[in-house]
């Protein structure tokens, strides 16, 4: 049996493995213990050490690529220096093509609340269940950082959905990465943003901060997967549904991060879910809080998305719509699906209309694979394709505004070049 079927067998175990049991709180780990001075530069290296990445739930399979776990400066909503945490993964197999295949940071989708579901203590455990994509990158030659965001790795409340805090994150994990003294990683080499989901914001969030944030970095393009651009029309498709713990989760993390005091505004089930949840990794909050209806959890029996329509929340929810007022300099593939279970479609089109109508350059690759995680597999060919598109330094067939509103493109087809 080749290596490559052995890693293919095990990723698709893997998929089906992850999330089978709780993933228990670890003994403590100095590594993730905050530095005592926290340099003021963002994306300065703190320290790194050699690192773990499984693709399957044993650890019988690790992935193919030289791992270092990383813990970097970045910026919080108010510009203040904090640590965060990641990974930075080198492929080992032999490059076929040109040494330098560039570097990728992929922004993850939600992973939970809980410091023990930071990805990078994810994929040391063998359970980060985007390992299919991460290791497509590896396999491509690419080498990656996978960012942990504010409060997961590192102690804190986790600002789930907080716009510009998960868009300083990537941008610093990749300056983070090109301080490892790397030879596979130059300083100043061609690099790209990625992400899906949660990652997607995080990732779209970047692209359009990246010219006043980071502009020293060389971004050749963002791919931008079912993108959660527009809050309220997520929180609509959450609420009652088997992702509850999505909503649950935004509610904690930006209230947390914008210092709003939920007391007055929660029954006290709802107080007893909103602790949970604060400790929970993603798939037992789903499997406990599934179909549950935010009208049961509030003081006066509003819905979470009416509250959120309301001061002091209205002007949060404001704050995070992405493409309102920004867009990326950069080329960038919006993806979604019609079918989206978790995030509907009309927030990625939205964005790729806004965002074209900035004048951006992008493309939107739409298409109608059943449910949020059968579309993110469908995504993966387009975006590959478009990640050499950019590293070739290709032409990218954009769309423009004038056709937005109709294009669907077949899905799996890599058009993105």
């Amino acid at each position: 049996m080749t290596e490559d079927s052995v890693v293919d067998r095990a990723i698709r175990f893997a998929l089906t493995a992850v999330g089978a049991r709780k993933l228990e709180t670890k003994p403590s780990d100095p590594f993730y213990d905050r530095p005592d001075d926290v340099p003021a530069t963002p994306g300065s290296l703190i320290r790194a050490e050699p690192g773990r990445f499984y693709i399957d739930p044993f650890k019988l399979v690790p992935a193919p690529a030289r791992v270092e776990r990383i813990m970097f400066t970045t910026s919080d909503r108010l510009g203040r220096s904090i640590p965060v945490t990641g990974t930075v993964l080198t492929p080992t197999r032999p490059r076929t093509k040109r040494d330098d295949r560039g570097l990728v940071v992929f922004a993850v989708g939600t992973q939970g609340m809980g410091t023990q579901c930071a990805p990078s203590r994810q994929m040391a455990a063998g359970r980060e269940y985007e390992s299919i994509f991460i290791t497509g990158l590896l396999a491509r030659g690419y080498n990656v950082v996978v960012p942990d965001y504010q409060g997961l790795g590192v102690d804190g409340t986790h600002t789930y959905m907080s716009r510009q805090v998960q868009g300083h994150v990537v941008l610093d994990a990749l300056r983070a990465a090109q301080q490892l003294d790397n030879p596979d990683i130059p300083v100043s080499g061609p690099t790209a943003i990625a992400g899906y989901s949660q990652g997607g914001g995080a990732a779209a969030s970047a692209a359009e901060l990246w010219h006043e944030y980071a502009p020293e970095l060389d971004v050749k393009g963002a791919v931008c997967g079912a993108v959660p651009a527009d809050f309220p029309l997520v929180a609509a498709m959450l609420d009652g549904s088997p992702y509850f713990a999505f909503l649950g989760y935004a509610l904690v993390g930006l209230s947390s991060d914008y210092g709003i005091d939920l007391g007055p505004l929660l029954s006290e089930r709802g107080h007893e879910v909103a602790a949970a949840l604060t400790h929970q990794c993603m798939f037992e909050s789903l499997r406990r809080y599934a179909f549950t209806r935010s009208s049961t959890l509030t003081a006066d029996g509003r819905s979470i998305g009416s509250m959120l329509r309301e001061e002091p929340f209205a002007t949060i929810v404001a704050e995070q719509k992405l493409g309102d007022g920004r867009y990326p300099r950069m080329e960038a593939l919006v993806s979604h699906s019609h079918l989206d279970d978790v995030v509907p479609f009309e927030c990625g089109r939205g964005l790729a209309e806004r965002w074209a109508g900035q004048g951006a350059r992008v493309r939107l690759s739409a298409n109608y694979a059943p449910t949020h995680a059968a579309a993110a597999l469908t995504s993966y060919s387009t975006a590959f394709a478009f990640l050499n598109g950019r590293f070739a330094n290709k032409p990218m067939r954009a769309n423009t505004k004038r056709y937005l509103h109709s294009l669907v493109e077949p899905a799996g087809l890599p058009a993105a070049d």
